[in-house]
């Protein structure tokens, strides 16, 4: 499951036949998203297992498996803050029951980055939908308990 903010992204990657023109593309949207606060720069929502900064910040409606996440997030690295772009467009606004169900690494192979990330960025890419996807497991989970 996907959004057309996503779909947009990867009918744009198509369009590039070049790497170097994707990198700028991820760059771009990132330099397009608005800088997080530093007040939520904190340990509580720092991401481990990245070799940059990256902190991402929920925001969810609702409770349940239909509650929906937001996020806001940022990184002292460029190309990171553009892998945190397309995650926004893949999951904001989705319920943690859709969150659940999408296969981002897919999805971010879709778009070639599953090749052409380096093994550090892999791995951060991998912690950030990490943390999303545990928000959203403990979104859905709390149906469970009432």
């Amino acid at each position: 499951m996907t959004t057309d903010r996503f779909e947009e992204i990867a009918g744009n990657f198509e369009f590039l036949d070049e790497w170097e023109d994707r990198y700028r593309y991820v760059i771009e949207l990132g330099k397009d998203m608005p800088a997080l606060e530093e007040a939520f720069r904190v340990p509580a929502t720092k991401v481990d297992g990245c070799a940059s900064q990256v902190w991402i910040v929920p925001q969810i409606d609702g409770t349940g498996p239909d509650a929906v996440l937001h996020f806001r997030g940022d990184s002292d690295a460029m190309i990171v803050r553009g892998l945190i772009a397309i995650l926004h467009a893949l999951y904001d606004g989705q319920t943690a029951r859709n969150v659940l169900a999408t296969d981002a690494l897919a999805q971010m192979a879709r778009l070639g980055l599953d090749q052409h990330l380096s093994a550090q960025r892999s791995n951060g890419l991998r912690a950030m939908i990490s943390r999303i996807r545990s928000l959203a497991s403990g979104l859905a989970e709390q149906e469970d308990r009432t």
